[in-house]
């Protein structure tokens, strides 16, 4: 191992005996100051949690007095914690304690990433393609194709540019495969995920290159392969320096998905035609019957080996999200991992409500995996599923599965870089690389958090 690596097992532990530090004064602050008071700070907070879950659960799933209530159970509890902290002079020895513990799961969490360091996706440097094409949709992202001159500026580095007429439908996968049939080396999309699914699958079946532009609403594909967001038009360097990742495709029922699949309760929000202009209303509306009517599918789900049973809702990735660091929630930090992420949830009650808020990925009610093959099982023969964000209606089984290493994207070389996840805080690995005197990584051997099962 050279200097370098030296230094960044030196800093590892460093923030290791931090993190223990710190875990161990919010300890002591709790003890010394209040004495017996300490366990009730701790038994006050949950106490509140407890409450403002059930409330959240009560304004979700029911509709007038109950869920009024609900919602003040929701605001109140928190409200009145800090009242209680408030009036018996505890706030400050609770803020203390609150922040020293944050610390120490901060500290933690980058000290173990630290020890063992983030391998991201292979880039691999091709020739620049002498006849892209680049497929762009003027509505997307509020019109950003136009607003970063996105047709211009990739006129000039000699693409061909085929812009969408919103006005009417447009089947992208033809357009795309008559572009392929008229000599395009290159495939494009400047829209969203869901557009850019359908070219990226017609890339991968001709293996040409594809280049994603992030001028959609989200672009959370961009954003896993490192791309700039703020930017669009910096996509366009992938044309003339550039380099190749080599990533996965996800599979539905024979469609594409570069991102998600939704099925259950979310799925069947999104189908409403209202839900475009009134997002939230629409959701607080529909949950109750989706939750606790029988408006909501029940699925059965086959993860592999695994068998999940009664779940309300269902959201397949293509590679797993880093679910387990909350800073990193909503990101995925490899697309080339060959697996699929599955996250299923079933919450019957108050109480089960309550012991996600407390347990988090632990509970009951939740479950966190990988799979290569997910089948999706109901009563009904066809159900709303949701595909990168586009609401569908599929036949049931619905059968999600991964294309591994299918799909060649041509990144520009110089990028944000895509992001990395904290791995989950081992306590056990965490002392021993604080009290390690060797180079070797505590725990190397384990790869718990890269793909997880609770």
């Amino acid at each position: 191992m050279d200097t370098s690596d030296g230094g960044t097992m030196a800093g590892a532990r460093l923030l290791a005996r931090l993190s223990l530090l710190c875990g161990l004064a919010a300890v002591v602050i709790l003890l010394a100051f209040t004495g017996a008071g300490g366990p009730l700070i701790l038994l006050i907070g949950l106490a509140g949690l407890v409450v403002a879950a059930v409330g959240v659960w009560w304004a979700l799933a029911h509709r007038g007095v109950v869920r009024g209530a609900g919602a003040l159970l929701a605001v109140g509890a928190p409200a009145a914690v800090l009242v209680f902290y408030a009036r018996t002079g505890l706030w400050v020895v609770a803020l203390a304690s609150l922040l020293l513990g944050g610390a120490a799961l901060t500290c933690g969490r980058v000290a173990l990433r630290r020890a063992r360091p983030h391998v991201g996706m292979a880039a691999i440097v091709r020739p620049a393609p002498v006849r892209p094409v680049l497929i762009m949709n003027p509505m997307s992202g509020d019109g950003k194709v136009g607003r970063f001159g996105l047709v211009e500026k990739a006129q000039r580095l000699g693409a061909r540019v085929l812009l969408l007429d919103t006005a009417v439908s447009t089947d992208v996968a033809a357009l795309a495969r008559r572009a392929v049939a008229e000599g395009a080396d290159l495939l494009g999309v400047a829209g969203g995920d869901g557009t850019q699914a359908l070219v990226a699958a017609v890339a991968a079946a001709h293996d040409l290159p594809f280049m994603v532009i992030s001028a959609g609403t989200r672009n959370h594909f961009a954003m896993d392969l490192g791309l700039d967001r703020t930017d669009p038009s910096r996509c366009l360097d992938a044309l003339t320096d550039g380099e190749e990742l080599t990533v996965d495709l996800g599979v539905v029922a024979g469609r594409p998905f570069v991102n998600t699949v939704s099925f259950g309760a979310y799925a069947q929000i999104v189908q409403s035609p209202e839900y475009r202009t009134a997002k939230a209303g629409t959701a607080l509306n529909a949950l109750p019957d989706l939750l606790l009517g029988d408006q909501g599918e029940r699925l059965d789900v086959h993860a592999d080996g695994t068998r999940l049973e009664s779940q309300q809702a269902l959201l397949v990735s293509n590679n797993p999200y880093a679910a387990v660091d909350p800073l990193a929630a909503g990101r995925r930090t490899r697309l080339d991992g060959g697996t699929l992420g599955v996250l299923g949830i079933r919450v019957d009650g108050a109480v089960q409500a309550a012991e996600l808020a407390v347990r988090g990925g632990r509970a009951t009610g939740l479950h966190v995996l990988t799979a290569h093959q997910v089948t999706v099982h109901a009563a009904a023969e066809t159900i709303p599923v949701a595909v990168d964000g586009e609401a569908l209606n599929l036949p049931t089984p619905v059968t999600c599965s991964i294309n591994s290493g299918v799909l060649r994207v041509r990144v520009p070389r110089s990028r944000p870089g895509a992001p990395t996840a904290n791995p989950p805080l081992n306590w056990r690995h965490l002392i021993a690389l604080a009290f390690s005197r060797s180079r070797s990584t505590p725990g190397s051997g384990d790869r718990t958090g890269e793909a997880t099962g609770t």
